[in-house]
């Protein structure tokens, strides 16, 4: 019996997800749809219209219970770019694969990153036209206050896991606002560069990420201090980061050479690299698993990381996946 045992773990896919695995939630650029993906068996389950067809969502997040996902509605157009502004955000009801609400933001902000604070039960969401955070009640769905960010273009936000501080990428004015979330202020804007993209935080709250996009490197911030600490060369423009459950790599995608590199946090260096799909933008990482997702938006797909082995599966998405999110 115990061989036989032996033999079934030896013969499990190098990256088989526990029961309790959660569906996987891809926003699809392309087409202005929601992919919902079983990861396990890289098996697509459903695929939702947004019925925006001049606009799109560009980012996800889910409640606490995973049945509910927040998709604001950016616009046409990239940061920065002249097109059609969003003003509202789509309630999807995951098991139902129904769009049951929308949040209207009352005029143009281009609303894009989403982030539910389990601490404060509070949704988050990044409103770029408002130079702004936006304070949604999820329960509500009630505009409840904002967060100043004092810059253009706050594209994306990482909240300190107790929710009290928060960072954003202002990719034109290439800065990061660090904001106080109770208190509703801007404590501080950190200089990065011409142009930074996408910001991550490590699992103690002491260092912040953000991609410069003038140079290959990585922008490494001293959440004590308020100021960069260091630059870590990469080997291209990087993007979407995420660290792993273990806080010993930071995994960050660099679009330009289809790969993702593995930057080791105790030596601040790239470790690895890993070849993925064509242009990969985020990285999800699998709560208790050791497993990465990082959505490929010219090569429609997830590549799925093994971070165990540095092995990868791609699963099929739809056209420019994008943002990532985990449902249930």
């Amino acid at each position: 019996m115990r061989n036989l045992l032996i033999l079934l773990t030896l013969t499990l896919p190098a990256l088989a997800l526990p029961a309790q695995a959660q569906t996987l939630l891809v926003v699809n650029q392309g087409d202005a749809t929601i992919n919902l993906i079983d990861p396990a068996s890289t098996r697509i389950l459903a695929t939702i219209p947004e019925n925006t067809p001049t606009v799109h969502v560009h980012e996800a997040a889910t409640s606490l219970d995973g049945r509910t996902a927040y998709l604001p509605v950016y616009g046409s157009t990239g940061v920065g770019k002249p097109g059609i502004d969003g003003h509202e955000m789509l309630i999807l009801d995951i098991p139902s694969h129904t769009i049951t609400s929308r949040v209207d933001f009352g005029h143009p902000v281009r609303p894009h990153l989403p982030i539910l604070d389990p601490a404060s039960g509070l949704l988050y969401v990044t409103t770029e036209l408002d130079k702004s955070v936006t304070i949604i009640d999820p329960k509500t769905l009630k505009i409840v206050g904002s967060v100043p960010t004092g810059q253009e273009q706050s594209h994306m936000l990482v909240l300190s896991h107790d929710g009290h501080f928060g960072y954003t990428a202002n990719v034109g004015p290439g800065t990061v606002s660090v904001l106080d979330m109770r208190a509703r202020k801007t404590l501080a804007i950190i200089p990065i560069s011409g142009e930074t993209q996408r910001i991550a935080i490590s699992n103690d709250d002491k260092l912040v990420f953000t991609a410069d996009q003038t140079k290959p490197q990585l922008a490494v911030i001293d959440t004590a201090s308020n100021k960069v600490r260091t630059r870590i060369p990469l080997p291209g423009l990087g993007y979407g980061a995420a660290p792993t459950p273990d806080g010993r790599f930071l995994l960050i995608a660099i679009p330009a050479k289809n790969s993702v590199a593995v930057i080791d946090l105790k030596t601040l260096t790239v470790a690895r690299t890993i070849p993925v799909g064509a242009k990969p933008q985020e990285v999800l990482i699998r709560p208790g698993a050791n497993l990465a997702y990082v959505s490929c938006t010219d090569s429609a797909n997830v590549a799925a990381i093994n971070t165990a082995t540095w092995t990868t599966t791609l699963i099929p998405a739809g056209p420019k996946a994008d943002g990532l999110a985990w449902a249930k």
